[in-house]
């Protein structure tokens, strides 16, 4: 193989769940659905909100115990025809009584992980901790993001089971990447979530139903397009790399019909909402207070610290991409 020429396709690690560009995306946009009791303080740390959208992937790749964090393979729970969404209790403890805890760790927790972090940044707002403010709202837009992907809601996640591998990346990645500038990212105004459990479900659900076109099309798209087309070489840095054509790309993006951007859209008003939920379940304190608070030096530590385990550390759990 030729130096700096890598054969692997974009849905490897080069690319990282929605890209790292669609994470920060959405919850740099998600800012411009709060109202403005909240839009000063988060319009302050935009910056910050959009740069640590992808934290999680980070500590993914740094620490044990994170990846489960990121999807839920519900198909796991229905192998005799079941309809998962009906046996899987949505309550934590029950679930736990049905499966055991080692079970739902093995197969992703993302919907009750959603629940415990709108808790934690619930508390941050009553406590008025500008660093845990901003750390959680951060990190729950990533997990939220995470469960809008059809791809995190089966064991099939990157169609290793169906001779499609890479479609992971292929789906949050490379069509974001090539199609963003072509979205739509008006989606209205943050809403209040009354059951935060029940709503991170439903998102999964959604996600969920999604995946019969998304492992479909490309079947059939891999089927009816010419062979020789499929892939083309891209240079990204100094490394030439094997990614989906753009040709092939597009024709998928096509056939999915708004798919992507859809999940995208829906990933940055459900990110708002959930910060907004957390804001008036802490009984709405005053954001302007706190609003020329910079992250402390402990945080930035902190973040150094997670940043040099990501680029030195083995991976953690599963690969995704």
């Amino acid at each position: 193989m030729p130096f700096g020429i890598s054969m692997i396709p974009s849905s490897n690690s080069i690319y990282k769940k929605w890209g790292f560009f669609g994470h920060k995306r959405i919850n740099r946009i998600a800012i411009f659905t709060l109202p403005p009791q909240m839009f000063g303080f988060y319009k302050d740390h935009i910056e910050y909100l959009t740069e640590h959208a992808v934290d999680p992937d980070k500590r993914r790749y740094a620490m044990e115990g994170e990846a489960q964090c990121h999807y839920i393979d519900i198909d796991h729970y229905a192998k005799n025809g079941e309809n998962p969404f009906e046996i899987v209790p949505k309550n934590w403890n029950d679930a736990i009584a049905k499966y055991s805890e080692d079970t739902l760790q093995a197969y992703g927790i993302v919907p009750w992980h959603i629940q415990v972090m709108k808790n934690r940044l619930r508390w941050a707002f009553e406590n008025k901790n500008v660093d845990l403010i901003l750390k959680y709202s951060a990190d729950i837009g990533h997990y939220i993001g995470d469960a809008h992907v059809p791809l995190h809601t089966t064991e099939n996640y990157n169609g290793q089971m169906t001779d499609q591998r890479g479609i992971h990346g292929l789906w949050e990645s490379r069509l974001v990447e090539i199609n963003e500038g072509d979205y739509d990212y008006f989606v209205g105004k943050a809403k209040y979530i009354d059951k935060p459990l029940d709503w991170a479900w439903e998102i999964v659900k959604v996600s969920h139903h999604a995946l019969d076109s998304v492992f479909g099309f490309e079947k059939h798209l891999t089927e009816t397009f010419p062979k020789d087309k499929k892939f083309s070489f891209e240079q990204r840095g100094n490394t030439t790399v094997q990614t989906y054509s753009y040709d092939f790309s597009q024709a998928y993006h096509r056939m999915l019909n708004g798919q992507v951007e859809r999940r995208l859209k829906q990933s940055i008003i459900s990110v708002g909402s959930i910060w907004y939920s957390a804001w008036v379940d802490a009984g709405q304190p005053d954001l302007g207070k706190l609003q020329n608070t910079p992250p402390s030096a402990e945080l930035i530590n902190e973040l150094k610290k997670l940043d040099e385990d990501y680029h030195n550390g083995a991976h953690k759990g599963r690969i995704c991409e």
